[in-house]
């Protein structure tokens, strides 16, 4: 190789081709972290109705470093996305000198618990408000299963004109739910779709028909429940 001619002027150009590259790169990330690159202005955009000026102010004086080119994306997202309300967030930049974080926020379905609030996607989030919610209960990690179960049992109440205001699945996977009239649903673990929909079906010629205000519904029988009241205690078939 070394008295060929070619071979070596082929080997040098291709050396100062790699020399080349190294010496671009070198030079860009050089460039880039000069101060003339500052980022000069975060927008936050997306349907905000929580995250308040302070919060991002915190999180923008906390969480990003460097300029235009250096500052972690996926760092800030993540600081965004530990805050109250917020579900999602994008984040990208906008020469020459913008961050831009589109905001994606929870939507409160119901209460979760004693302390949380849960979404109708089944996300257990934490955060205040004031509106009257429907309250679910469940073991840790069961809040998709809960939600998801909720709206069956809502349509299956519609002909009733009740809505649920408290719903309950037990550690033993038991149902229970209570209306907005005060009325106690006990479903029990098994066929609990067919057992509620017996109920509703049988209404009108049983419940609807006492004397006195059912106050406990127990399901959990094979082909009736039974009904108890501040005055009276009786069971009903269903038909």
């Amino acid at each position: 190789m070394w008295d060929n001619a070619d071979a070596l002027k082929m080997s040098a150009n291709l050396l100062f081709a790699v020399a080349a590259v190294f010496i671009l790169y070198g030079g860009f990330q050089y460039g880039i972290r000069l101060p003339i690159f500052p980022l000069r202005e975060i927008q936050v955009t997306g349907e905000v109705a929580h995250l308040t000026r302070e919060q991002v102010e915190n999180v923008v004086t906390r969480e990003i470093r460097g300029n235009f080119f250096t500052a972690d994306l996926a760092q800030a997202r993540a600081a965004f996305e530990k805050l109250p309300w917020v579900r999602r967030v994008h984040v990208r930049r906008q020469w020459p000198d913008r961050l831009q974080f589109l905001v994606e926020e929870h939507k409160p379905f119901a209460r979760w618990g004693s302390t949380a609030l849960v979404s109708s996607h089944g996300e257990v989030f934490e955060a205040a408000v004031n509106t009257t919610l429907p309250l679910l209960k469940g073991p840790e990690g069961t809040a998709q299963e809960v939600v998801s179960r909720y709206f069956l049992f809502q349509h299956a109440l519609e002909p009733l004109g009740r809505h649920i205001s408290q719903l309950t699945l037990s550690p033993r996977h038991a149902w229970a739910l209570k209306l907005d009239d005060g009325m106690f649903l006990e479903l029990g673990r098994d066929d609990v779709e067919s057992r509620l929909a017996g109920f509703v079906g049988a209404y009108q010629q049983t419940v609807a028909n006492l004397p006195g205000r059912a106050s406990y519904v127990d399901l959990r029988y094979t082909n009736g429940f039974a009904v108890r009241g501040p005055d009276m205690k009786l069971t009903g078939k269903s038909t």
